[in-house]
């Protein structure tokens, strides 16, 4: 790998598609992974009572989503060896573009300078695990609407997308490290 971005894989997709449990286990396999920004945000705005909540003030959680993902990728800088992103900076972009916010400028300068592998792992909708919580509260629906605004958001970016199956995460690990051409 000559580069940081060959060694920084996403993986995006909407909410509720296994994205984190995929992390966790490459985590877990002894990969270097970030943390999820959007789960992050929320618990943090809610527990000081924060206005930055997807429900609250769209814009401002796309500015902390942004900060939180140029962070994650700075601190991937400081690592050897591949990383694996639950999200990355295109994410905000492709947020902005779902919420119908304009997208500022510094998010589309940021999306063209903090760049990944050219290969992004998507996840796509899966109705058998979807499940809605207290961070999580888009519908099934709106998980769609947010894959397809991610397909289109890095596709328009230049990357190369590759869906991840619906399978088990044992099989997904798999597929993500031999799509990624660590096994």
């Amino acid at each position: 790998m000559q580069n940081d971005s060959d060694r920084f894989f996403v993986l995006t997709g909407g909410p509720g598609s296994g994205k984190t449990t995929l992390i966790e286990a490459l985590c877990q396999a002894g990969f270097g992974t970030s943390v999820e920004a959007g789960r992050g945000i929320i618990r943090g705005q809610s527990a000081i009572g924060g206005t930055a909540l997807p429900w609250h003030d769209r814009a401002l959680f796309a500015e902390l989503m942004l900060s939180w993902e140029i962070r994650s990728y700075q601190a991937a800088c400081e690592q050897t060896g591949p990383v694996f992103f639950d999200r990355g900076v295109p994410d905000t972009l492709g947020y902005l573009k779902l919420s119908g916010l304009p997208v500022p400028s510094h998010v589309e300068s940021a999306a063209e300078r903090f760049r990944y592998a050219s290969r992004v792992f998507i996840a796509p909708p899966w109705q058998e695990i979807f499940t809605q919580d207290a961070e999580r509260k888009q519908t099934l629906d709106e998980a769609a609407r947010t894959y397809h605004a991610l397909v289109n958001t890095y596709t328009e970016l230049g990357y190369e997308l590759v869906p991840l199956p619906l399978a088990p995460v044992e099989v997904r690990l798999r597929f993500v490290l031999a799509e990624a051409g660590l096994i």
